[in-house]
Formats: structure tokens, C-alpha cells, sequence
């Protein structure tokens, strides 16, 4: 169990300030996630096979050709345009 020491560090550093029952349940609460976490370091770890697909791959970057006749659908569309982009009022 985590000592009552260590609860009133962990709460300073986060700047709380626990009462006497306060500290009590905490002991109990972070006591109770420590020992989860110590469950989870002894579950089996997930075959290769599990894992959905391989992390370590990626795709080739490849140049999409799109419709060029929606791109200038949309700018005709616009209300405010300069040469092939749409104006839109700054955000900033």
C-alpha cells in the first residue's frame, strides 16, 4: 500500500490539499490503481499476428489525379475569387 508520505507528496505536487480522510482514501485509491497497473505488466502480450497491421509500414506516396472540371465547378461557384483560388475573409 502507498504510504501516506507518498500521498502527500503526489498531492502537493498537484498542488491539492487533502484532510486526514481525504488522504486515507486516497492511500486506498491509488494503492488500488497501482496493483492495476501491476496486473497489466503480467498479461500476455499480443502475438504479432494480432496486432492490426504492421505499424511499420507505409503506403507509397502517390499522386491522385482528380477531376479538374469539380475544381472549377466549385471555384465558379465561389461568391469571391481571384485566379483559380476561392477568397475567404482572414481568420486571424
Amino acid at each position: 500500500m502507498i504510504s501516506k508520505e507518498e500521498v502527500l507528496h503526489i498531492a502537493k505536487l498537484a498542488r491539492l490539499e487533502l484532510a486526514d480522510r481525504e488522504v486515507e482514501k486516497m492511500q486506498k485509491d491509488l494503492s488500488a490503481i497501482l496493483d492495476y497497473f501491476d496486473l497489466l505488466k503480467k498479461a500476455p502480450k499480443p502475438a504479432k499476428s494480432e496486432v492490426a497491421g504492421d505499424l511499420s509500414a507505409t503506403r507509397k506516396d502517390e499522386i491522385l489525379l482528380k477531376n479538374p472540371s469539380v475544381a472549377q465547378k466549385i471555384i465558379a461557384a465561389a461568391p469571391d475569387k481571384k485566379d483559380d483560388y476561392i477568397k475567404v475573409k482572414a481568420i486571424f
